[in-house]
């Protein structure tokens, strides 16, 4: 069942320490965040959802990793236990909510995809974001709500910047499967929430 796109889920938060085991390649942390950017990105799209990141599992070194796209950082990757832990480097966990959802397509995906994906979704770590094109997609994800001509959304197209949904979204396609999104010009981590086909598999952190 796709989650709400203007609600937090109501359910209880989980035990990491209990569902660790059980979370998958491919499964997706959806977040609602407080800061001012998740602010944003909230009002623009008219939900709860702020950001999105996806999971690989690195057994050989018992880590589960996140691969996300953060402002202003750019593309990176972090245990997924610091957002729970101390996500700003502060001692504190992720200021906002956090589940997790699952694409009940991804269990189809072979070894030899999931390669491909996780070697496009490390091809794009490092690549750094400055204030500018943090504009540029900030602009971007206000085009949905002003009447831009084709001349200015030409000059906030996306490059290889991206926010955080853009990122996931074409890591998915490297295993051919597509996000269903809104067609409004961009894909918003409240695309993740109302695509029915994710599912909610934990809340991680109560909203």
């Amino acid at each position: 069942m796709a989650l709400s796109v203007d609600a937090f889920p109501p359910d209880p938060a989980a035990d990491y320490a209990k569902i660790r085991k059980d979370l998958q390649n491919g499964d997706v942390l959806i977040c609602s965040g407080t800061g001012v950017f998740s602010s944003m990105i909230q009002q623009a799209t008219a939900s709860v959802w702020s950001h999105v990141a996806f999971i690989l599992r690195l057994d050989a070194i018992d880590r589960i990793m996140l691969l996300e796209s953060v402002e202003p950082i750019g593309v990176r990757t972090v245990r997924l236990s610091k957002y729970l832990e101390d996500y700003a480097n502060d001692g504190k966990p992720y200021p906002g909510g956090m589940a997790i959802i699952r694409n009940r397509k991804f269990a189809a995906v072979g070894a030899k995809k999931l390669t491909a994906l996780a070697q496009y979704a490390v091809d794009q770590f490092g690549y750094p974001y400055d204030k500018d094109e943090i504009a540029k997609m900030a602009a971007r994800i206000l085009a949905s709500k002003v009447p831009f001509t084709k001349k200015q959304l030409k000059k906030i197209e996306p490059d290889r910047e991206f926010i955080c949904s853009e990122y996931v979204a074409q890591c998915y396609e490297q295993v051919d499967l597509e996000v269903q999104w809104n067609q409004l010009g961009f894909i918003a981590p409240s695309d993740f929430a109302a695509d029915p086909n994710f599912d909610l598999v934990a809340v991680l952190k109560s909203r």
